[in-house]
């Protein structure tokens, strides 16, 4: 079970959008000080940002297949709080992410350590 799989609407959005009460109140780091999104992470937001208008289809949509290709992965807490948030997670159970598309999300990608609550 994956929570928070939309980055708290980090990458359902353009980098650094703040469109959101909950994006604009978001902390900025996890209980131990570390930071939750690094400047690497804009990378990967523009990929999906990318993909998302090459598809025609929501950046929550990109973000969520992504998820959901992973084969231990078998439901993301999505959070939704407006109908079009359930629309857009239905839909990424339809629509497939090529290999290279899936290189361009993951290659940006830097590990971080795990949180344990």
């Amino acid at each position: 079970m994956v929570w928070s799989p939309l980055a708290g609407g980090i990458v359902a959005r353009p980098w650094g959008e703040k469109s959101t009460t909950r994006a604009a109140s978001s902390p900025a780091q996890d209980q131990f000080g570390r930071p939750l999104f690094l400047d690497s992470d804009k990378a990967i937001v523009d990929a999906v940002e990318r993909i998302a208008t090459e598809r025609g289809v929501a950046m929550a949509t990109v973000a969520l297949a992504w998820v959901l290709k992973n084969p231990v992965v078998d439901t993301p807490i999505i959070g939704a709080t407006k109908p079009k948030h359930l629309t857009d997670a239905a839909a990424a159970l339809e629509l497939a992410l090529s290999d290279e598309e899936v290189s361009a999300l993951e290659a940006p990608y830097t590990p971080r350590e795990p949180t344990f609550f």
